[in-house]
């Protein structure tokens, strides 16, 4: 049996959680109708990868504030009941009988001042199989978000296969990879801002190593999708190079063969969503030759332990 998977390479609604919602419901329900099991969003897609971070770094910037309180604003709460703002995406992965990853911006309390940068798994039911919070920000990501726990370093089960989930620069965790290719991923979603060549070589290394499907989701973004008065900010932590006018990050959405190879080879400069059909026998058959949470592990030699409790500033009020 194949599995098809969805990429959804279109711009977000930055800073707008009402649109973001509207838009990734319509991307699901769209991605659904042609067929799609499995529907996979880019790193922080609801409600934007924060690039003025890079270029608003200074000590009590005011500008920074400014976005930070507005980021804050427009994140949503996740509710394990699935009672939250994600209501109208869990109805059409209900509606439609599939499985939905989503990068989000998401605020761990109504009141709470910091943020992560979360993945949620979204089963065919509706309700939330998993929430992956990036463990380490990096660089002045961490302004913005708090350092994620191990709480969501998990592989589900999911009717698309097994099911796990790393964000950006945490494939270059050696321990982190290990942990899921522990689990036997199936299929791996690698959520992402953009896809320069490391971020290819790390996609492709981490689906030769666990023996699995790596879908890479890249983030599409022009000057247009950008609100007027966030441009400026934006564009300085694009960088020096950012234009005027035109693409601020050109997607690079790809997936790749448990063996390497390119099933969809990356595509740049196009808002669209992406399928691509997967036969998970292809990974079994790769297994032969190297499996490295099997017969390729040594346990006798190596161990890894993982804290999987969820860590929310660490106070217990229950005493």
């Amino acid at each position: 049996m194949t599995t098809t998977v969805a990429i959804v390479q279109q711009p977000p609604a930055l800073l707008d959680l009402e649109e973001s919602l509207r838009r990734a419901t319509a991307h699901v329900t769209e991605a659904a109708r042609a067929g799609a099991d499995l529907v996979v969003f880019p790193e922080t897609w609801l409600t934007c990868y924060p690039a003025w971070v890079f270029g608003l770094a200074g000590w009590r910037d005011a500008e920074a504030r400014h976005w930070h309180a507005r980021l804050l604003e427009q994140s949503p709460v996740l509710d394990p009941s699935g009672d939250d703002a994600l209501a109208p995406v869990r109805a059409a992965a209900r509606e439609h009988g599939v499985t939905v990853v989503l990068g989000l911006n998401e605020r761990p309390a109504p009141s709470s001042g910091s943020l992560y940068n979360s993945l949620v798994t979204i089963g065919p039911d509706g309700n939330t199989l998993n929430v992956h919070r990036k463990l380490t920000p990096t660089h002045t990501e961490r302004i913005v978000w708090a350092a994620g726990d191990g709480a969501g370093l998990r592989v589900v089960d999911t009717p698309a296969g097994r099911v796990g989930s790393l964000v950006c620069w945490e494939h270059f965790h050696p321990l982190a990879r290990h942990a899921l290719h522990a689990q036997h991923e199936e299929i791996h979603v690698a959520a992402w801002p953009d896809m320069p060549e490391s971020h290819v070589i790390a996609a492709r290394s981490y689906a030769l190593e666990g023996r699995c499907f790596v879908v890479s989701a890249g983030l599409v973004l022009t000057t247009d999708d950008v609100p007027d008065d966030l441009l400026a900010a934006y564009r300085k932590g694009v960088g020096p190079d950012a234009p005027t006018e035109g693409p601020l990050f050109t997607g690079g959405s790809s997936v790749v063969a448990p063996d390497g190879s390119w099933v969809v080879e990356p595509v740049h400069d196009q808002a669209r969503i992406i399928t691509a059909v997967l036969d998970p026998a292809r990974r079994y058959e790769e297994t032969l030759d190297l499996d490295v949470a099997g017969h390729y592990g040594r346990p006798d030699v190596f161990s890894l332990s993982v804290d999987r409790t969820r860590r929310d500033g660490g106070v217990d009020f229950t005493n």
